[in-house]
């Protein structure tokens, strides 16, 4: 299995915090975000590589973070919101040039921080046999917060039935993190999907587009996940980790 992070945006709603640094190197609990997500996908047995994706603006910076962690970074050549690829061209980049066609992928966004496990995921995700996809749940138990989300409906066997992105009537409170288990056959319809002119912005778009044709599982996942986009979400996870590490908790986040 191989892990490819996305962290090729440029969190324009974090400015001027994001000025010089991007939003996955900002520090929560006293380490980069990144530092974080990489202890979780550590965990996994058999995992043979980590690739990371970003933009031009900000590859140097994650180049330096990466080196001493063994992650492989890919530049994907753009400066602005304006030429961004998104995150399924991003993905597509990663596969072709690092060869990543014919592979396990675990997906994952380089803003979401969680704790569940990825290997007791994994375990889940293969006993539901070869061709399966599984993508990590949280249940936000608002249908008012739903609307902020892509959210799933899953059958008795776990499988997503239905799939929407930030509906105004929304069919449960499952939240689609960006954490995705994607099986060799379905890496490889990452060009159908772009063939067929979809959006290569929004990754749930894909997700959902993909749960429509083929065994996509949804996971539930329980404890902490936040999905950091603005001021608010980032200062309430660097306290969650400031308070579990016996730090000093702030009222304002600051660098």
């Amino acid at each position: 299995m191989k892990a490819v992070i996305l962290a090729a945006g440029y969190a324009t709603r974090l400015r001027p915090l994001t000025d010089a640094l991007p939003k996955q190197l900002l520090p929560v609990g006293g380490r980069p975000i990144l530092d974080w997500i990489l202890d979780r996908v550590r965990e996994l047995e058999g995992l043979d590589g980590v690739h990371l994706v970003t933009n031009s603006r900000f590859a140097p910076d994650f180049e330096r973070w990466a080196a001493p962690h063994g992650v492989v970074v890919h530049d994907d050549g753009t400066t602005s919101n304006d030429d961004r690829l998104g995150a399924v061209g991003d993905l597509k980049l990663v596969v072709e040039r690092a060869g990543l066609d014919g592979e396990e992928l675990l997906v994952l966004a380089g803003d979401n921080l969680f704790d569940f496990s990825l290997p007791e995921m994994a375990a889940w995700w293969r006993a539901k046999g070869p061709g399966a996809s599984a993508v990590a749940l949280y249940d936000c138990g608002d249908l008012e917060l739903a609307t902020h989300y892509g959210i799933a409906d899953t059958d008795g066997d776990d499988r997503i039935v239905h799939f929407v992105e930030k509906p105004s009537d929304p069919p449960s409170t499952l939240a689609a993190t960006l954490v995705y288990l994607l099986s060799p056959a379905h890496v490889g319809l990452l060009d159908t999907y772009l063939a067929e002119g979809h959006g290569a912005d929004n990754a749930g778009s894909f997700l959902g587009w993909l749960a429509g044709r083929e065994p996509v599982y949804g996971y539930r996942i329980e404890g902490r996940w936040h999905d950091i986009g603005n001021r608010d979400q980032l200062l309430e996870a660097d306290n969650l980790l400031r308070r579990r590490l016996g730090l000093p908790e702030r009222r304002t986040y600051s660098l």
